[in-house]
């Protein structure tokens, strides 16, 4: 009994703590590697640290009271966004000047070649009002909120958005630093659109696209 015992060791050998911490070593690195490439190229975690987009999305400085989402990085590899979608962007050419650095995430409310205008606090495309049924009642979009950037905001006349650019307003007009102060974004500085809230866990689920009619 003790020779095959011996013989069985001598086959397959007990591993050393050398060979246990090494193999323990690659899959953490390994680990890391696959997170980091799927944070970059396929989907990452955020935390809403402002109301801008109340009342579909909670925010608060607090980021143990804010709503966190998750951003998927990988489906604007393949289409434009659409309107209607929830996106987060890098600071624009005009906000990095107004030394803005962190992400913002706004609506995407009008496509490239649209004519965009504010009328009566509402927004029309193409001379048609926007049905917006994600605003709070009694929200309406002006450019009265546009303290600070450039003067005249951006919206205080009609536009027509430039090829591969999008303009995004906040859910909370009353309270949201978007489009109608400084601009457009252009589509290379889109990172991602929200499609889950995985955080507060009473509200866990996809973040509703609520469509826009026109």
């Amino acid at each position: 009994m003790q020779n095959q015992v011996s013989d069985n060791n001598s086959r397959h050998p007990q591993p050393s703590n050398s060979s246990w911490l090494a193999e323990l070593s690659r899959t953490v690195v390994l680990s890391i590697v696959l997170a980091l490439g799927i944070r970059t190229f396929v989907a990452e975690a955020r935390w809403i640290p402002s109301g801008s987009m109340e009342p579909t999305l909670h925010g608060t400085p607090n980021q143990w009271e804010a709503d966190k989402i998750i951003v998927d990085k990988l489906s604007y590899k393949f289409t434009n966004p659409h309107r209607g979608d929830i996106v987060v962007f890098s600071p624009t050419q005009e906000l990095q000047k107004e030394q803005y650095q962190d992400a913002f995430i706004k609506r995407v409310v009008a496509l490239p070649g649209e004519k965009v205008e504010l009328k009566n606090g509402k927004v029309y495309i193409d001379n048609k009002a926007l049905s917006e049924k994600y605003l709070a009642n009694g929200q309406r979009t002006a450019v009265d909120v546009c303290t600070s950037g450039q003067q005249p905001p951006f919206l205080s006349q009609p536009v027509t958005i430039p090829p591969n650019s999008y303009l995004v307003l906040g859910d909370n007009r009353n309270s949201s630093y978007d489009s109608r102060c400084w601009g457009v974004v252009p589509r290379e500085n889109i990172i991602g659109r929200a499609v889950i809230r995985f955080w507060p866990l009473n509200q866990v689920g996809g973040i509703d696209k609520s469509p826009l009619y026109r």
